[in-house]
């Protein structure tokens, strides 16, 4: 990362590979502007019509309903109306989610909540349209929010590195295993409550990060298609820098002057041991590598 959470979040969309704080971005950007529509609107009178935009945005549970607004099984992960649920979810999100980007990079982080957030509405959607307890409820079933993209990158980097620990407030050290454990059954224990379509989503977006890591772990990765549309709309939206060549003059000859550290990062490692570093991960676990290459991905994670 470039600096301290403030300033990455500030230049969230002026940096590539920050994946993590772009997802953070986009939610606190998005829950604001609602926020606002939802006063306003409120106080106008115009409270209903503010619900029925909402809606078109919400993870509808009736298969029906999805066919006519698909764009919903995007949308919806990255709305919130309640200051705590974007609030913890941020949170969470932050702390994982720089295990995830330290280890596997920005990418797979971007590809983790994404596919998170779309396991958790088909098993929302499966659930409602299946079990006879969800029936009476079908048609009106909406859902909102992070939490499946979120409790996936939860369990993903619990699964990537199990025993990395945590500080916790009046628990003191925390192995990361045992808090996504904990969260997994809450969710599973209050899956017939108030928030059953929240809770089975989180449950999806758990299963996703699981099988996630234990693919990618066998050179199996998920995200290559969430991947690919992203590299799309980059290019698409991406402008080129014009490319400036210099001369310099030293006695008859002329050459262009050299770059600088080309190829090689400011703590000596190349982007190639790099990428070995991250396919070695992706192979055999975080705890397979050396402490030379621990050492360079660290500093690599820490200056990029």
């Amino acid at each position: 990362m470039y600096g301290g959470f403030w300033y990455n979040l500030k230049n969230a969309f002026k940096h590539q590979n920050n994946s993590l704080y772009k997802i953070i971005a986009i939610n606190l950007l998005v829950f604001l502007v609602f926020l606002v529509l939802r006063v306003f609107m409120t106080i106008g009178g115009g409270g209903g019509l503010y619900d029925k935009m909402l809606s078109f945005l919400m993870m509808p549970a009736s298969v029906g309903h999805f066919v006519f607004q698909p764009w919903s099984i995007i949308t919806y992960m990255f709305l919130h109306e309640g200051i705590f649920h974007i609030l913890f979810n941020m949170l969470f999100l932050y702390w994982f989610g720089l295990l995830i980007n330290e280890y596997l990079g920005s990418r797979k982080l971007a590809n983790l909540y994404i596919l998170g957030g779309v396991s958790g509405a088909l098993l929302f959607v499966l659930m409602y349209n299946l079990a006879p307890f969800f029936s009476e409820r079908l048609d009106s079933a909406l859902m909102l929010g992070a939490s499946a993209g979120v409790y996936a990158i939860v369990v993903g980097a619990a699964t990537l590195t199990p025993n990395t620990s945590f500080h916790l407030i009046l628990l003191g050290p925390v192995k990361i295993k045992y808090i996504a454990i904990f969260y997994v059954v809450i969710a599973f224990a209050n899956s017939t409550g108030a928030n059953a379509g929240g809770e089975l989503a989180h449950l999806g977006g758990a299963a996703l990060g699981y099988f996630y890591i234990v693919l990618l772990q066998k050179g199996t990765d998920l995200g290559i298609p969430v991947q690919a549309v992203g590299n799309f709309f980059e290019k698409l939206f991406s402008t080129r820098p014009n490319v400036k060549v210099t001369y310099r003059k030293k006695s008859t000859s002329y050459r262009s002057e050299p770059l600088k550290d080309d190829k090689k990062g400011s703590n000596g490692a190349t982007q190639e041991e790099i990428d070995k570093i991250l396919d070695k991960i992706a192979e055999k676990g975080y705890d397979s590598l050396s402490k030379e290459e621990k050492r360079k991905l660290f500093d690599y994670s820490n200056k990029s």
